[in-house]
């Protein structure tokens, strides 16, 4: 039956293998956000926490839209196997550090698969992957404006830290 699939699919086995390659990357990155809404919630950051494990189902949701891409085109979607993640941080601010250069990452992960595409001129996935084009300049905005605010306001201040909780969170609210 795979050979059947194959045959039956417009999708180019190089393109395939990166779509599920970035579909784990997906899935790790949810991983990664719900860590860090626990490590947040054990910290008193309530706000912050349930901005990130609405980042946790978001990139779910990413992972099974790629998922479900690759099987609709006839191709073989593999289920990727959960790894280790980071599970204690040092502050706050770390916790977004970390945010901005695994989104950073995942642009560019699309980005090699938009490239591909062009070169293997798959127009149908190219124009499924300009969804998370346009989605991951969003996701670098609002981590990169999640550091911007510990310029804005001291952690250290005697509300500090209750005032980052309260304005990080808003970030979900413009997504």
């Amino acid at each position: 039956m795979k050979d059947l699939l194959r045959t039956n699919s417009s999708l180019h086995e190089g393109i395939e293998k990166l779509l599920n390659i970035q579909a784990k990357i997906e899935s790790d990155a949810s991983n990664k956000y719900l860590a860090m809404a626990s490590w947040l919630d054990r910290n008193g950051y309530a706000n912050t926490a349930d901005y990130l494990y609405a980042q946790s189902e978001e990139e779910r949701e990413h992972f099974l839209k790629i998922f479900k891409y690759i099987t609709e085109l006839g191709g073989i979607a593999i289920t990727p196997t959960v790894g280790e993640v980071q599970q204690e941080f040092r502050s706050l601010k770390e916790v977004f550090e970390i945010a901005l250069q695994n989104e950073i990452a995942v642009t560019h992960a699309i980005n090699k698969i938009v490239a591909k595409c062009r070169a293997e001129n798959d127009y149908a996935t190219e124009e499924f992957m300009m969804w998370y084009v346009r989605e991951q300049r969003e996701e670098e905005k609002n981590a990169r404006r999640a550091l911007e605010l510990f310029d804005l306001i001291d952690e250290n201040a005697p509300s500090g830290k209750f005032e980052l909780d309260k304005e990080i969170a808003k970030l979900g609210a413009t997504i």
